[in-house]
């Protein structure tokens, strides 16, 4: 399994959305630890937190440690599936940071 430091560099949330990502392309698993842990708010938030879960149903994967607040993640994903997903983060959270987990495994679905 890939282990990862979620506060490395300036510690935000880009290199949990970019593992996401990386990892549903690869069906490689990983852990992350420290989320966010510099920051005020530490942990995931609404917008990582819905991240993880669009990517679930897009690839049935299984997570653990995927609720807000959490500091560790681990992530087991397993083939992507072409499917309609309807993803409302409920917050003011960026949708373009939603978007940055999501569209390389969207875009391997049509390559």
């Amino acid at each position: 399994m890939i282990r990862l430091d979620g506060n490395f560099g300036e510690g935000g949330g880009q290199i949990c959305r970019t593992a996401l990502a990386l990892s549903t392309i690869t069906q490689k698993t990983f852990e992350i630890y420290d989320i966010r842990k510099g920051r005020k708010d530490s942990g995931l938030k609404s917008q990582h937190l819905y991240c993880v879960r669009a990517l679930q149903e897009l690839c049935n994967a299984e997570a653990e440690g995927a609720e807000l607040g959490s500091l560790d993640l681990k992530y087991f994903p397993k083939k992507v599936v072409a499917k309609n997903l309807d993803i409302d983060i409920e917050t003011a959270g960026s949708i373009t940071l939603l978007m940055q987990a999501l569209l390389l495994p969207c875009r391997i679905i049509r390559a």
